[in-house]
């Protein structure tokens, strides 16, 4: 698989950027499916990237919103990545309730809501499911969503969502390769020096790094110049 690099001047024109062709992807898919079902990394990157998305002109109710990640956390918990997600998209955009798919991290036990997680990717996406698009950030370690270097979850097969961690603090619930691999799209938005040597190795297709692993249909990212200074040696 051949990533195609798009490097763009600073963090505010790649969330441009991603949110344009995330409403692109959108569209597609609902023209060809009649729905558009798409999972959300967490981090710092994405969030101004679904503000302007929410903008966007889309048939919302023919929109399914998952997560690609999230840390096991209470309800309301500032660390909890869902919360950003409704801030950013879901409280500005008009996705029904029931298409608002959060990772169930407060269940007990946690290995129950991950099977019960990947049932309700498998109600919406098929069995087993194909998302239309992943959004995915990178780690400067070279993790993405929570698969984290050395963790057990790299190497879960028979599974779609697992749990992995602890990592700063905090477990995690997380879709695991195979679900990845088979998502229709998956779009990578990268910003910041501190990601440069992780780019480097996932242009390269490292897969000493978990973010290498990931082996979709077609790949798209999205850097800054900060990530990616000499990006036009790569592209």
């Amino acid at each position: 698989m051949r990533l195609k690099l798009e490097t763009l001047a600073d963090a505010e024109a790649v969330a441009r950027r991603g949110a344009e062709l995330i409403a692109e992807g959108a569209r597609a898919a609902l023209d060809a499916r009649g729905r558009f079902a798409f999972a959300a990394s967490g981090g710092r990157t994405p969030w101004r990237t679904f503000e302007l998305l929410a903008e966007a002109a889309l048939p919302w109710e023919r929109v399914h919103v998952f997560q690609a990640d999230e840390r096991v956390a209470p309800a309301g918990d500032p660390e909890r990545s869902w919360g950003s997600l409704e801030a950013s998209l879901l409280a500005r955009a008009p996705v029904p309730a029931a298409n608002a798919h959060p990772m169930p991290v407060e269940a007990e036990p946690l290995e129950a809501g991950a099977a019960a997680y990947a049932r309700e990717l498998a109600a919406v996406c098929g069995a087993p499911p194909v998302l239309d698009l992943v959004h995915l950030g990178l780690g400067a370690d070279g993790h993405t969503a929570s698969l984290l270097p050395g963790d057990a979850a790299l190497e879960v097969t028979d599974a779609d969502v697992a749990l992995a961690g602890p990592f700063r603090g905090y477990r995690r619930m997380t879709l695991t390769l195979p679900v990845l691999g088979r998502a229709r799209w998956v779009l990578w938005i990268v910003t910041g020096r501190e990601k440069s040597a992780a780019l480097a190795r996932l242009l390269a297709g490292d897969a000493s790094i978990p973010a290498g692993r990931v082996r979709a249909r077609a790949a798209h990212v999205l850097a800054d110049r900060a990530a990616a200074p000499d990006a036009a040696l790569r592209a």
